[in-house]
């Protein structure tokens, strides 16, 4: 069940404290896009931009890992100049593997930031990469996705109750 745990639980992508990470050793950030830093099907916006903008300047590698298809995630990507890696098959390994391929860091120098429990986190946490959870931008979702945040509701809950357990974020 710890797989399924984040090892970081924020409110957002944008709270989460990068220059911490990157004077850590870390040197990639690998994001989900959809309800991870738009709305789902949403082009990149002026706050995105602004985010991935600050993590290149800052030196971190940035990727998008996405089980959407290409035009999705190429389009999205256009005008932030990260790589990508479409139909992902997350929570498969291959997915974060290729994308750590391209960003030339490893388990140890990447990160995952998303907000789905069985797809992102179980996924970077089965490929060993640290995980960030984030609560999802929008509450509108499609069918299959409202039914995942139905059965992470009592994860989500079991977390909470370790984190309490434990002291920790």
């Amino acid at each position: 069940m710890t797989n399924l745990f984040p090892d970081h639980y924020y409110n957002s992508a944008y709270e989460i404290p990068y220059e911490d990470l990157f004077a850590a050793g870390k040197r990639a950030v690998i994001f989900d896009i959809d309800n991870t830093l738009v709305t789902h099907g949403a082009p990149a916006d002026e706050k995105s931009a602004r985010l991935i903008k600050r993590l290149q300047a800052i030196g971190f590698k940035v990727c998008f890992l996405s089980n959407n298809r290409e035009e999705r995630v190429k389009s999205f990507n256009e005008k932030l100049g990260a790589c990508y890696v479409y139909k992902a098959g997350k929570p498969k390994r291959s997915g974060y593997l290729k994308a750590m391929e391209m960003t030339m860091s490893d388990k140890n120098t990447a990160v995952f930031v998303g907000d789905q429990i069985y797809t992102d986190v179980y996924g970077a946490r089965r490929t060993g990469i640290e995980t960030f959870l984030t609560k999802p931008i929008d509450k509108r979702e499609e069918f299959q996705i409202i039914l995942k945040r139905i059965i992470e509701k009592p994860i989500l809950l079991a977390y909470k109750i370790y984190l309490k357990i434990h002291k920790r974020r």
